[in-house]
């Protein structure tokens, strides 16, 4: 569907450099956090000791077309081929993945005229920091110094690139906010699911986190939670003993039962534990992690709210209506996200440049208009929305 307008990408991604994590990181670190070491010919990425598994080639040269595996996520693989068949041939790394005026110029060509940044790499390594915080604060905040020096936060007020800031010390998760919001970041990405501190596993939504939201909602960003590694693999080895995850290795079985918990839990815990009532400009984004969970959850929400109407200060799926936006993928049904969560709070992602997403994003138009959108709400999904999301809200 030809579309007349400039459009805003909620979800854009880069590959990182091979020193995003180690330019920056005090050397004192490497051992604990990311090395690089030379294994049987082969670059290989040390985390924690040991060779992460998390991307298959993390130096992402050679590396997938984008959309590559755009019939694949439809549904569409009648032959059964395997994932290195989907794949295709790889490509050098191009330009535009790695520099920020390569990327604009892609963008002008695109009819992107803003768009929100998020890491290829960088959504798998907390997780994989896991028995270490110290290292996940030292490791993420050399990243987010690399990833200012390379793209910026607010490049031309078009490329907002998101920081990643680890919940696993909140005093260090307050200081590395101040940090980026002192450089203008608009959006930043904390990884879903609970968070394992020093003490322990707990939710986002606990209260020893309020010195995180509090200062969010003062400043009046965006908090994106961008799918990844959420741990979630912990619960699936009780089904089917796989190992370290790996992105695009997965079995039927793991698909099933793992993919809508890490958004649904996430944005269940915010909510029941009152983290948007105690903060009412908290703004969130759901990033990459589809839209099949938003309906089982408000069908939830709405029970447990007659249930324990006392156990809320305000109607739970009202209060996510209002503070979460969601980013479908494009197969999804559309339609039912817009009518649950309300037009303005859907988010076009193309996921560009990586093989799941869409080789043209501006062709999320076409999804848009398949499923009834009308010439107006496809521009609103398509620009209007994500724009607000990256003002901070005064």
């Amino acid at each position: 569907m030809p579309i007349d307008f400039t459009t805003f990408d909620a979800d854009n991604h880069y590959y990182e450099a091979t020193d995003a994590f180690t330019r920056h990181l005090d050397p004192k670190m490497a051992r604990r956090a990311m090395q690089w070491a030379e294994v049987d010919g082969r670059q290989r990425l040390l985390v924690a000791g040991k060779i992460n598994r998390f991307i298959p080639n993390p130096t992402f040269d050679p590396v997938a077309k984008p959309g590559a595996l755009d019939e694949y996520f439809r549904g569409r693989n009648p032959e059964g081929k395997g994932m290195a068949a989907l794949f295709g041939d790889l490509e050098p790394i191009r330009p535009e993945y790695r520099d920020r005026d390569a990327r604009l110029a892609v963008m002008d060509d695109q009819g992107i005229d803003g768009c929100f940044l998020f890491p290829t790499l960088g959504v798998g390594m907390e997780e994989a920091l896991k028995d270490d915080p110290e290292a996940a604060v030292a490791a993420f905040g050399a990243f987010n110094k690399w990833l200012d020096e390379d793209w910026g936060y607010a490049y031309q007020d078009r490329i907002y690139a998101a920081p990643m800031i680890p919940l696993v010390d909140v005093d260090a998760a307050v200081a590395e906010l101040e940090s980026v919001l002192a450089k203008d970041a608009r959006i930043v990405c904390i990884k879903g699911g609970p968070v394992r501190t020093a003490t322990g596993m707990t939710s986002p939504g606990d209260r020893r986190f309020d010195p995180f939201w509090a200062r969010v909602n003062e400043a009046g960003v965006t908090v994106g939670v961008h799918s990844g590694d959420a741990g979630y693999g912990r619960y699936v080895e009780d089904w089917e003993p796989h190992g370290d995850f790996r992105a695009f290795s997965h079995t039927p079985l793991r698909v099933v039962i793992s993919a809508d918990r890490p958004p649904y839990e996430t944005m269940a815990a915010l909510v029941c534990q009152g983290v948007f009532d105690r903060f009412s400009k908290v703004r969130v984004a759901s990033i990459e992690a589809g839209s099949e969970w938003v309906l089982p959850l408000v069908k939830k929400l709405k029970k447990v709210y007659g249930q324990m109407p006392t156990g809320f200060a305000s109607d739970p799926v009202e209060t996510l209506r209002n503070h979460v936006w969601v980013a479908p993928y494009y197969e999804d049904d559309l339609a039912a996200v817009r009518d649950i969560m309300g037009l303005e709070h859907l988010l076009f992602g193309s996921d560009w440049p990586h093989a799941e997403g869409l080789a043209e994003p501006r062709t999320f138009a076409d999804d848009l208009a398949s499923q009834g959108f009308s010439a107006d709400e496809i521009r609103t999904v398509m620009h209007d929305n994500g724009r607000v999301l990256a003002q901070r809200i005064v």
